[in-house]
Parts: C-alpha cells; structure tokens; sequence
C-alpha cells in the first residue's frame, strides 16, 4: 500500500498590532536616543574643524605679513553675540591701528567673514562657567581676548601680539592660543569631565 506524503502548510500571519506598535516604538525610542548623539558629535566636528580653520587663518596671514614686510592684522568687529573678523594691512608703518583703518590708511585685504557662515552654530565665546585657559573662572564669555583695540597684528619677524580666541557650539570649547614670540598657535580642547584643557 502506497503511502502518501502529507504536505502540511504552514499559514504565513502577519504582525498583530500590539507587535506591530511596540516595534514601532522601539524605533521611535532608539531613534530619540541616536539624533542627539549624532547631533552632538556632528557640532563637536564643526567646532573641532573651526579651531583648526582658524588657527590656519592666523598662520596663514603671519605668512602674508613676512611676504610683503609689513604688519598684517584681523581685525574682530561685534556682530550680536558673536564677532566677524578680516584682515588688514599697514599702510604707514605704525602697526594696524582703528584709527588708521577708519582713516583708510591700512588697507583691507579681504571681506569680513564669521566662523557661523563656514561652521554652522559655531561661534566666537566662551561657555558660561567654563573657566579660560589659564584657569580662571568667570572672565566672561566674550570669546575674543586680544586686547582692547581686538586687532590681533603678526609681525614681518614672525612675532604676533599673544592672546586667546575661544570658539565652539553645543559640542565642544575650543581655544586658539596665539603666542607672542614666535607667532604660533596652539590648538586647546576644553574637557568638560576634569576641567582642564588640553592641546589638540
């Protein structure tokens, strides 16, 4: 007697939609956790990469002002919280001075520019109770510490007038350190853990 084989079938069921809803929430769940974080790690990019632009900016101008002889200078200008900077040329001698500059004696090089148009949400500043690189706490959180005249000026010799800058976003503090003699600068990360700055 012939035996006959029994195909059993299986009934392909969907989701019920109790599954169906947890799944979806599980997705909006790990979704809310992974935007903020890409978020974040996105503005600690754009803030580590302005650092470095604008360290690059200051060096390349330090070239600059080797290659004509003269004083070469950013000038920071205000704008709300935040600052635009450009460049400027002696035109007499004297060093960059906002009297010259409003004279027309130094000449600007280039348009005005700000680190927000290059680097979204990144500005010049210093986050309140940060403390500076010195370690002081509570100077302010104006990000430009140049001096009064807020002209940083590099010299034909390679030397610079020494101050700080202090960029970032909602992903990280960032300094430039301009250092006097040589004219150099010295990238700084704020850790948020210990407190402390480190050169990047």
């Amino acid at each position: 007697m012939a035996h006959r084989r029994r195909i059993e079938t299986v009934d392909a069921k969907g989701l019920t939609l109790i599954e169906l809803m947890f799944t979806m929430a599980l997705g909006v769940t790990i979704t809310g956790i992974a935007v903020p974080l890409m978020g974040n790690a996105v503005d600690a990019i754009r803030a580590a990469s302005a650092a470095r632009y604008m360290a690059a900016r200051i060096m390349s101008i330090r070239m600059e002002a080797v290659r004509r002889s003269t004083c070469v200078a950013f000038r920071f200008q205000p704008v709300g919280t935040d600052y635009a900077f450009a460049p400027f040329e002696d035109g007499n001698g004297n060093g960059i001075r906002t009297m010259d500059i409003q004279a027309g004696i130094d000449r600007q090089l280039a348009a005005y520019e700000r680190l927000g148009d290059k680097f979204s949400g990144i500005q010049f500043r210093l986050a309140a109770g940060t403390p500076d690189a010195d370690g002081v706490v509570g100077p302010g959180e104006d990000g430009v510490r140049i001096g009064a005249p807020q002209i940083l000026t590099l010299s034909p010799d390679g030397s610079a007038s020494s101050g700080t800058l202090y960029l970032g976003g909602k992903g990280g503090q960032y300094a430039v350190r301009v250092l006097g003699v040589t004219g150099r600068t010295r990238v700084l990360y704020f850790h948020p853990g210990d407190h402390t700055w480190s050169a990047r």
